[in-house]
């Protein structure tokens, strides 16, 4: 039997309390495009063991990114975890701890965090990092919420170089909340003039480097422009281990930095669970969203850990939250540390040349193929090709062939007929001369 403990007058007594006439009408804000109108196209029950048989069939048309030529990035990267990190993270101690709501027995988790926010804030260079974000994205659109709280305005400007889903997260959030938001053009040569879409009415610029098309931008003259005009800059990254190479974005006059660290500690895994960095100057710390983990020390003197800050809508009264999607990636961000600490300053220099090292070697390569043109002077794993034919079916002829050979821009920007020729690729240090060598020889035969 169905558990329906609600009758028909039930559910009219409570739609008439809240003022709606039909359950439809509650969700009247999300976009009719993306609704569903009908149940989902799956069986309506089924044992456990067909369940497992059915999911196992499905999961066996997957390619696994280990088992290919593999040139897929644009926000998600192909990288070395060591072993070690999934060995630490699945001791039960780590893998079944929730949250540090009672510091006097989640020392170790309150700990951890606290050493993930000292490398996030030491790798981007800002004075204070939160215990994380759900993802790059969601941050990004945490960033521009708290630049309107600081700054007493509502107008973000969008870099046409930013993640095109960032850019839907910020204008989605910007849509209910009825903020303003100026989104560039694609911007895949890195040239757009963002200097002069900054206004008295600006409350921040979001400007991503290395940008969504590989470009590496200069945030300095943006950050200037930004604060003659009393706006904040939100430095965006998708790529975390450019940081090991690519000067940081605090050292660049960014007053905000958020980013996706999966990169670092954290496999594939069919787009998550990731973990976003957030960081911040230390003025600005009361409008940050997120936990905030602090050292002090016991009644004994010795040194401890407390969760300093939860402005969250848990903790607070929700109007004076700063957010309501404030937890943090636990695991994740463990992952992130372990991997980190692994590698170290020096190592992390070293993993970054030998990525930027790849690319270079991949870029060469694909430059002397006919009908394909490399739009980046300056990159660091991740650059765009304009093609002869249309990316999506040059990347579909390209599976046939054994290679996932990157993202089509028009997968995530559909209906520009400017972007279907432009196909994103990286390559990271688990590229092979032999990986390289097939995807450029895939290209010479599917542009021919």
């Amino acid at each position: 039997m169905r558990y329906l403990p609600l009758s028909d007058t039930d559910r009219a007594d409570m739609l008439a309390r809240v003022g709606v006439d039909s359950i439809d009408e509650l969700f009247a804000d999300i976009p009719e495009k993306v609704r569903l109108n009908e149940l989902v196209d799956l069986p309506r029950r089924a044992g456990e063991m067909q369940v497992e048989r059915q999911l196992s069939a499905l999961a066996s048309k997957n390619v696994a990114a280990g088992s290919v030529p593999f040139f897929v990035g644009a926000g998600a990267y192909k990288h070395h975890v060591p072993a070690t990190v999934d060995h630490l993270i699945q001791r039960s101690e780590f893998l079944t701890s929730y949250t540090p709501y009672q510091p006097e027995i989640t020392q170790g988790t309150l700990q951890y965090l606290f050493e993930f926010q000292t490398q996030v804030a030491t790798l981007v260079d800002m004075d204070v990092a939160n215990a994380s974000m759900y993802d790059g994205s969601t941050g990004t659109g945490e960033a521009v919420l708290m630049a309107h709280r600081v700054t007493k305005r509502n107008k973000a400007v969008l870099s046409g170089g930013l993640h095109p889903q960032y850019r839907e997260v910020v204008e989605g959030l910007s849509n209910m909340a009825s903020d303003k938001v100026v989104s560039l053009p694609a911007d895949p040569t890195g040239t757009e003039d963002i200097l002069s879409q900054i206004d008295d009415e600006t409350s921040c610029v979001v400007v991503q480097s290395p940008s969504f098309y590989g470009q590496i931008i200069d945030l300095k003259p943006i950050a200037e422009k930004a604060h003659e005009h009393g706006a904040l800059l939100i430095a965006v990254f998708t790529e975390v281990v450019s940081l090991g190479l690519i000067e940081a974005p605090g050292t660049q006059g960014a007053d905000i930095v958020v980013g996706e660290g999966q990169s670092i500690g954290n496999g594939l895994n069919f787009g998550g669970p990731y973990v976003g960095l957030f960081a911040t100057r230390q003025k600005y710390i009361r409008q940050m969203p997120g936990r905030l983990c602090g050292e002090t020390v016991d009644a004994d003197g010795k040194r401890g850990f407390v969760l300093t800050l939860s402005t969250r809508e848990q903790h607070i009264r929700r109007d004076k939250a700063t957010s309501n999607i404030c937890t943090n990636s636990g695991l994740c961000c463990l992952a992130f540390t372990i991997h980190l600490s692994l590698l170290g300053g020096k190592g992390l220099g070293q993993l970054a040349t030998i990525n930027h090292s790849n690319a270079v070697k991949l870029k060469k390569s694909l430059s002397e193929v006919s009908g394909v043109e490399v739009l980046n002077e300056a990159y660091f794993n991740e650059f765009t090709l304009k093609l002869s034919k249309p990316a999506d079916a040059v990347v579909e002829a390209l599976v046939e062939k054994g290679i996932l050979a990157g993202v089509p821009v028009s997968r995530l920007e559909p209906g520009k007929p400017e972007l279907e020729n432009l196909l994103v690729v990286a390559s990271t240090e688990v590229n092979t001369d032999e990986d390289r060598a097939a995807l450029v020889a895939g290209l010479k035969e599917v542009l021919a």
